[in-house]
Formats: structure tokens, C-alpha cells, sequence
């Protein structure tokens, strides 16, 4: 017995609608754990991903049978990055399969509303943490009868702190007869480094894992034993439960960057190495109202001093805490001095949490701050300046409007700095922290109420703390592509990556390449095109044409993060291209839904987002 909490790759089973055990309470229910999970039997689940340049296809596929003499119910969950798109699912029943049809939200929510049975409910998919969201989705199985599971996502790997990172969530709860993790990766620019790690696989489950690699590809499988899935011998309990992680790197010699073509797309990669990074003027704005006393201001003095020490020698950096009240440390940005990092860091120990909430009057305190320094020409040439905000709620003093704290922090930043704001836990509006951050240059994160929030606020910044380039255009010929996607970019940080993709003229026989930026060095580079294509012929694990797929991909969430600081006409245009190219090329997005068909109901799977808090799943049987 158990929650769902992150149960992930996950077949359960529950009683038939109409039984007495259904309706029964939650503890009379877990008294019979093995009657209830004997019923349903996972007898196969294979989770097969092939990887192919960075974008990532997975289809993850569970055969279960009902071993009981009367009907039952069968759950079918899983846990699939936030980034993903789910692109399939179907399940067959004693031979009949029952497809997902993704249609426009709206569309899809009529025909559920049309067709559902009493009882039903929509969304399938929740979202349920960090890096994570749910699908689940229950069907009645018939005494001895067997149901297919299927289903497909996808996504573009993106490199944070010099690694791709590819996360599989591993949870059956009941030992699995035949049990197997594929994946496949092809990246033709060589693989530099590969690592796997779990959460869950110990000495035992060693020998269950392979990892094959060459020049180019490499092949990890997981395929253990129901014996060596067993934590105790003797009793049906599971070892497999957690996290299988997959981290690489891709080799790097062309200074222009890698391209690659298939069937008339492209996609340009470029991350260069080695290369020195600007100095930083950093001003840390931290909310020190009541409400985040205890927990949350304790972690964040924690993390503050250890970002405080990986602040390089050449940075500035000041602090402002405000609640009702706004107090600046220091009348001017400080050197990073070993001296001053120890000051501030005695400071930062003396912080306590009371009183309301003037985000607006923090971060024009912060700008004034840049802004005097700036013009008394205090800060290093050629550096960059950012703003980082934390807090965990709304204005409650000053200005009270979103809206227009939004417009005046606009208006007084006027592009100058970058802003990233950190929302700490869920009462905080997400929505409003994203759409200033945006409209600021910078990016918005959620930082998770758990017991590793400082670690969360210390990787957030790592992320940040080395820009190496700044205002950079990806130049292609006008005459040689069409439908690009974005290709200019303010800051480029060591360890990450730019991605440009697009679909090519007819009549072009090689691409070239420009990379402008400010520190005035151009970048060239010339790609064939028929010998860039040929690299992709007769790999058995390239899925379709996965550089349009990969194109769609990056054009959605590129046009998701516009409509997001948008407002008006120009949303609804920015929603209209998303919904196209989604339903175009089958993507459940925030604007499309998947209506599930089951023999007695129907249900809607939809795409959540950021901006909601997690829902508070019920206890279930297992």
C-alpha cells in the first residue's frame, strides 16, 4: 500500500466500480495489499528511448493481465519530464486498440463533456514536482483478460552545467517478470563523456546494467531479473524505485558550431569552450518578510553564503533585503574581495524574517543601485549586470497591482539589466515573476519547498554565474533558409547551449554560417549540405524526421515563452501558431488536449503548467 507521491512507471490495481472494497476507507483497504496487487499483473514493461542529436524519443510500453476470476481495474501511470511532449498513446484491449486523438483544447473538452460517463473525470496529466508531471489513465479489466499499454514523448535535451541529461523514473511497485530500460544515443559529433546513476540500483542490480560505446553511440540497457529486483528474498517487494539518470556530452571542434541536416531541415549547435567569461555585477534581492521565517530563511542564508563564496574575485555584488521596508547593504556594489565575501557573509547571518511585502520598491531600489554605480563609472568595462530576486508571495505594501509593478520595473530597467526571478514555494504568482523576468532579459524558476531549497538556489546560480558571450546573431542567407527559429541571443553562459533550427530553401546546395557578437569576433562556418545528410542514412535508431520534429519542438516552447510576456491581439496570434504546429505535428501542448477513449468512457489528457500549484493526489491501493 501506499501514495502516489513520484510512483512513476506504474500499473495498480483497484477494485471494480460497484465492489465493496472500492468503498471502503483508505486504512480497511491497505489490510489487503496482496489480494489487491495479485489481481493485476505487470507482466512486461519496456521503456525504449532512442536519443538522437540532443532530441529524444521515448515510448514507454506495459502489457498487464488480470489474474483475478472477476473484472478489475488497471492503472497505467507514469512520470515524464516537464519539458516532454506527450505525442501518443493507446491501449489495446483483447485485441482492439483504443488510440489518444490530440485536438485543440476546446474541441477535446466538448467531445469529453458530450461523451463522458458519470463518475469520469478529465486530466489525465498532472503535474507532481520539480523536474516531473503525471500521466495516468485507469481502464476495467475483464477477468483473465490482457490490456497493451503505449505511450510516446518527447523532447530536445537541453545542456545545463556541460551536461545533457536524460531522466527515466522508475517505480513499478510489484516485481516485473519481463523488465528492461533501452536507450540509444547517436550523436555524430562524438560522445565526450557518459555517466549513469540511480537512485535505487545496489550491488545486486549491478550486474543488470549495460553500457556500450563508440565514437558516436552508445547503448545503455537495464534489464534485472525478478530475483535481482527483489529487496528481501522470499517476500514480492521491488528494489526498482527512483530515478535513472543518464548524463553525457557531445566532442566540440568547429568554432562555428555543429550543423546537421535531415530531409530538408537544420539545426545548428553551438557551445563553445574555454572561453573567458565577462565579470559580474550581481545585486541579490531577498524577501525577508514574515512569511519567510523559519525553514525558508534559514536555507536561504545557507545558500546565500555559499554563492557569496563562488562569487569570482573580479565580480561586484551588493544586497538588498526588503519586507515592508527595503534596506541596501552597501551605498555602492563591492569588489568580491576575499575581505568584503566574509563581510557580507556575517551580514547575511544577522538576517531575520518579519513584516510585509514592497516588491516594487526592492528591485527600483536595485536598479537605482546599477544605475548610480554605472554612471559613476564604479563597475568594470564589458561586465554584466543582473538582478536576482527571491521571494515567496505577493506585494502586500507599496504597490500592490502586478500589473503595473510589471510596467515599472520595465520602464525603469529599460534593458539594461538582467533580471531572474526565483519564486519560492507556491504562494508566490508564478505567472507574474515569469512575465517580469521575461520582459527583463532574464528567466524565471521555481525554487521547491524541500529539505535540499539551498542546494536549488546554489544550482540556480551556477547556471548564471559564468557569461562568456553576449549579443550574439546566428546569420544564415536569406535565400537559403525559411521558418527559423530564434537566432539572436543576449547571453550565452559556459556550460550551455545555443540552438537554431530551420527548414531549408530548395535550391541551396551548401549553408553558411555567421556568428556575430559583442565582443566583435565573427565566427564562420560552411556546411554541405548533401554530405551533412548523408550522415543520418541507414541509422537504425533515427526515428522519422526528427530534425522537423526537433524544429516544432523548439519553435512551441520558443513561442510559449513569448506569449507568456505578452498581452492582447499578440497573444492570441502567438497561441494561434502554437496550437497549428502542435496539432500539426501531434504534440499535447498547453494548447491541445488528447482525448483518451476507453470501451466505457472517454477522458481528456491535458498539459499543465508552471504556473499551477501540484494537486494533492489521494491515497490509493496498491
Amino acid at each position: 500500500s501506499g501514495r502516489m507521491h513520484n510512483s512513476v512507471i506504474r500499473v495498480s490495481a483497484l477494485h471494480a466500480k460497484g465492489s465493496r472494497f472500492s468503498r471502503e476507507p483508505a486504512k480497511f483497504r491497505e489490510s489487503f495489499p496482496l489480494l489487491l496487487q495479485n489481481a493485476i499483473e505487470i507482466y512486461s514493461l519496456h521503456v525504449d528511448c532512442k536519443v538522437t542529436s540532443r532530441y529524444a524519443h521515448t515510448v514507454i510500453t506495459s502489457r498487464v493481465v488480470n489474474r483475478a476470476n472477476e473484472s478489475k481495474e488497471a492503472l497505467f501511470e507514469v512520470e515524464l519530464p516537464k519539458s516532454a511532449f506527450i505525442t501518443n498513446f493507446s491501449m489495446t484491449i483483447d485485441g482492439e486498440t483504443y488510440p489518444g486523438i490530440i485536438k485543440e483544447k476546446k474541441s477535446a473538452q466538448d467531445q469529453y463533456d458530450a461523451a463522458v460517463s458519470q463518475g469520469q473525470s478529465a486530466g489525465l496529466v498532472k503535474s507532481t514536482g520539480r523536474k516531473l508531471e503525471q500521466f495516468r489513465v485507469s481502464v476495467n479489466v475483464a477477468a483473465a483478460a490482457k490490456v497493451n499499454f503505449e505511450l510516446t514523448y518527447e523532447e530536445l535535451l537541453k545542456r545545463k552545467l556541460g551536461k545533457y541529461e536524460l531522466l527515466i523514473k522508475v517505480k513499478p511497485k510489484q516485481l516485473v517478470k519481463h523488465f528492461q530500460i533501452d536507450t540509444h544515443i547517436f550523436e555524430p559529433q562524438g560522445i565526450s563523456a557518459l555517466e549513469t546513476e540511480s537512485t535505487f540500483i545496489t550491488n545486486e542490480l549491478n550486474n543488470a546494467l549495460t553500457k556500450v560505446q563508440n565514437e558516436t553511440k552508445a547503448h545503455i540497457s537495464f534489464k534485472p531479473t525478478i530475483d535481482q529486483q527483489r529487496k528481501t528474498p522470499g517476500v514480492d517487494d521491488t528494489l526498482l524505485d527512483g530515478d535513472f539518470l543518464i548524463r553525457y556530452d557531445v566532442k566540440r571542434s568547429e568554432t562555428a558550431g555543429d550543423i546537421q541536416i535531415v530531409n530538408g531541415y537544420f539545426v545548428h549547435y553551438f557551445a563553445p569552450s574555454q572561453m573567458p567569461a565577462f565579470p559580474k555585477n550581481v545585486v541579490f534581492v531577498i524577501d525577508t518578510s514574515g512569511s519567510m521565517s523559519g525553514k525558508k530563511i534559514r536555507q536561504t542564508k545557507e545558500a546565500m553564503k555559499k554563492i557569496l563564496e563562488d562569487l569570482n574575485p573580479e565580480d561586484y555584488f551588493s544586497l538588498v533585503l526588503f519586507s515592508g521596508t527595503v534596506r541596501l547593504w552597501t551605498s555602492s556594489l563591492l569588489q568580491a574581495t576575499e575581505e568584503n565575501v566574509e563581510r557580507a557573509k556575517r551580514h547575511v547571518e544577522t538576517i531575520s524574517a518579519g513584516g510585509t511585502t514592497d516588491i516594487n520598491g526592492a528591485l527600483q531600489k536595485a536598479i537605482h543601485s546599477l544605475d548610480k554605480d554605472t554612471t559613476a563609472e564604479l563597475l568594470p568595462d564589458q561586465s554584466i549586470s543582473m538582478i536576482i530576486l527571491l521571494t515567496d508571495g505577493q506585494p502586500t505594501t507599496g504597490e500592490l497591482e502586478t500589473a503595473k509593478i510589471q510596467r515599472n520595473i520595465q520602464e525603469a530597467n529599460e534593458g539594461k539589466y538582467f533580471l531572474y526571478c526565483l519564486g519560492f514555494g507556491f504562494d508566490v504568482s508564478y505567472t507574474f515573476l515569469e512575465k517580469m523576468a521575461l520582459e527583463n532579459g532574464g528567466v524565471a524558476r521555481r525554487i521547491y519547498e524541500d529539505s535540499d531549497a539551498a542546494l536549488q538556489l546554489q544550482g540556480f546560480y551556477q547556471e548564471v554565474a559564468t557569461p562568456i558571450l553576449k549579443e550574439i546573431e546566428m546569420k544564415y542567407p536569406d535565400n537559403a533558409v525559411l521558418e527559423i527559429t530564434q537566432n539572436n541571443f543576449k547571453l550565452l553562459f559556459d556550460g550551455s547551449e545555443i540552438v537554431v533550427a530551420g527548414k531549408l530553401s530548395n535550391d541551396v546546395d551548401d549553408l553558411p554560417v555567421e556568428i556575430k557578437h559583442a565582443s566583435e569576433i565573427t565566427l564562420k562556418e560552411e556546411a554541405n549540405i548533401r554530405e551533412k545528410e548523408q550522415v543520418f542514412q541507414h541509422q537504425k535508431y533515427i526515428f522519422g524526421n526528427f530534425i522537423e520534429r526537433l524544429w516544432a519542438y523548439l519553435t512551441i516552447q520558443q513561442l510559449l515563452e513569448k506569449s507568456a510576456s505578452a498581452d492582447g491581439e499578440q497573444r492570441e496570434n502567438l497561441e494561434a501558431q502554437v496550437l497549428n504546429i502542435s496539432l500539426k505535428f501531434g504534440f499535447v501542448t498547453p494548447l491541445t488536449s488528447m482525448v483518451v477513449t476507453k470501451p466505457d468512457a472517454q477522458e481528456v489528457a491535458n498539459k499543465p503548467t508552471e504556473a499551477g500549484k501540484p494537486e494533492q493526489i489521494a491515497p490509493i491501493s496498491n
